[in-house]
């Protein structure tokens, strides 16, 4: 699943695009920029491909945003066989979970910080989700394992 998140810095908002792995909770896709565009999702769902690959029945959800439902990330989505699905319309629940980790972002991390720059921001957010969220810290639906760990005990 995907969804996009803004964090503030003196130069503006860092917009925050990320895919995750519904069955770990791993973060396997992560974008960030300037511009609230396609670009940023599209670069998302790259990712989450050359770090996943693509299996066959693989579904992409996310909400009903102008970025996804874009034309070009639709195409995007197709050539590479993933079928999309969107959250119903009005309905936050359908992106819970991606919701929840970003309320975990936030919480434990950005609000920690006042970024000056943006690209401060992206390094602190990179080493966030990339060190800490994804392979140490404990999550309770997870069994409290990290996603990294809950995944090579599974692949075990």
């Amino acid at each position: 699943m995907s969804d996009i998140t803004y964090v503030s810095t003196g130069e503006g908002w860092l917009y925050v695009s990320c895919a995750m792995d519904l069955f770990s909770r791993k973060i396997v896709g992560l974008c960030m920029g300037e511009k609230l565009s396609v670009d940023l999702v599209e670069n998302t769902l790259k990712q989450a491909i050359c770090h996943r690959g693509i299996s066959k029945g693989l579904i992409y959800h996310s909400d009903r945003g102008s970025q996804y439902t874009s034309e070009d990330f639709e195409k995007l989505a197709q050539d590479n066989g993933i079928k999309l699905s969107m959250s119903g319309k009005g309905n936050c629940y359908d992106n819970a979970v991606i919701e929840s980790f970003f309320h975990t972002l936030k919480t434990e991390h950005v609000y920690q910080y006042k970024f000056t720059t943006r690209e401060e921001a992206k390094r602190s957010v990179f080493e966030y989700i990339e060190v800490f969220y994804n392979r140490q810290r404990a999550h309770s639906f997870l069994e409290y394992v990290s996603p990294e760990e809950y995944e090579r005990n599974w692949r075990e």
